[in-house]
């Protein structure tokens, strides 16, 4: 029952990627050469909330664990308010300090799980990745598109 909580959770993260669609607006976007095709990302962002969602899960049964799932929590909020902020609200410098944000605490989650268990580091290790190419499109859109980016 536990997993699907936190399935639940990255199931609502990913809703605001079907309420706040990338449109008009992010096609006109200057978009780095390294940009992954369209269908690449529902894809990835599925596998990462499963794994998400199998490490959290994972994390509650653990002693010890009290830090790394505060950070899920936090991790799981700064994911869900990315997409509104960039894709809805045109924010493409807010969107990059939440993705930053996102990045450290994600960070911090495979550095602590480390520690405590090498397969929930493991599971967060893609996110991880992913989230580093995201900074990267990120960054590149923000300084290839300094037009209302605030």
């Amino acid at each position: 029952m536990t997993f699907f909580l936190f399935l639940l959770a990255c199931a609502a993260a990913g809703s605001t990627g079907m309420i706040f669609k990338p449109g008009y607006w992010y096609t006109t976007l200057k978009k780095p050469s390294f940009t992954p095709p369209d269908w690449a990302f529902p894809l990835s962002w599925s596998l990462i909330y499963l794994l998400l969602a199998w490490a959290g899960y994972r994390l509650t049964q653990l002693p010890g664990s009290e830090t790394l799932l505060a950070l899920w929590a936090l991790q799981i909020a700064l994911n869900t308010l990315w997409s509104p902020v960039f894709f809805g609200a045109h924010r493409i410098l807010t969107g990059m300090v939440v993705l930053a944000l996102l990045w450290l605490t994600v960070a911090a989650m495979v550095w602590l799980a480390l520690r405590l268990d090498a397969l929930t580091a493991l599971l967060l290790l893609p996110y991880l990745l992913w989230l580093s190419l995201a900074c990267a499109l990120n960054f590149s859109i923000l300084l290839n598109n300094r037009v209302g980016s605030q």
